[in-house]
């Protein structure tokens, strides 16, 4: 199995986000104009992907993205996370195939390949369940992880459903093999890889924002 484990005290940032950041109010305003734009463009224009080409993301390429996700906002920087990187066919496959036995019907959709929306590179994310704000600090991380992705070409689907299957006994061995520390929890999934598909966007209620004075 091809498996990554991310130790977020071993990456740094990346330099590309790192000189995003070093304005102090002065210098070029269309400059300045022109990075806000190019960052809400990216935030705006992202969709889920569940359509993917046959081929895994290069694990440089994730590693950029995965050190986006580490530098996400998180509580009293406790890093209460863990990560594992899964590229391998035989994982995705093995566990696909667990999946299906239980649920025959996923495998009636002609477009259904794998139990990730079809992605060829999963990231798992574990939270402390000890800490009250770890799953807040995860979604933060893994909100880094989709923008900047999308921002390089690649897709990314959020997965909360094969997660359920993962902590069911059929599935238990391939979650004994993410090989996470005694006290974290799986939480959820990000499927990676890039876009076989051209999802159109979808509308967004913005009733449900509200000033208060």
């Amino acid at each position: 199995m091809k498996l990554f484990r991310i130790s977020a005290a071993a990456l740094v940032c990346a330099v590309a986000l790192t000189s995003c950041g070093n304005g102090s109010g002065t210098g070029s305003t269309a400059s300045e104009k022109s990075v806000s734009d190019i960052v809400i463009e990216n935030i705006m224009t992202r969709r889920s992907v569940r359509q993917y080409q046959p081929v895994a993301v290069g694990r440089d390429t994730m590693k950029t993205i995965l050190e986006c996700g580490i530098n996400a906002p998180n509580g009293m920087n406790r890093q209460s996370w863990e990560i594992r990187v899964v590229d391998s066919p035989e994982f995705i496959n093995g566990l696909t195939e667990l999946y299906v036995k239980a649920n025959p019907r996923a495998a009636e959709d002609p477009s259904f390949k794998n139990m990730f929306r079809n992605a060829p590179t999963v990231v798992f994310i574990a939270h402390d369940p000890s800490y009250d704000m770890s799953s807040i600090d995860c979604g933060l991380l893994g909100e880094n992880m989709i923008l900047s992705a999308w921002s390089m070409g690649i897709g990314s689907c959020c997965l909360g459903g094969p997660v359920r299957f993962m902590k069911s006994p059929e599935a238990a061995e391939y979650l004994k093999r993410l090989g996470f520390s005694e006290g974290y929890e799986l939480l959820y999934c990000i499927g990676f890889g890039y876009p076989a598909e051209s999802p159109a966007a979808k509308d967004r209620d913005a009733s449900k924002i509200q000033f208060v004075d």
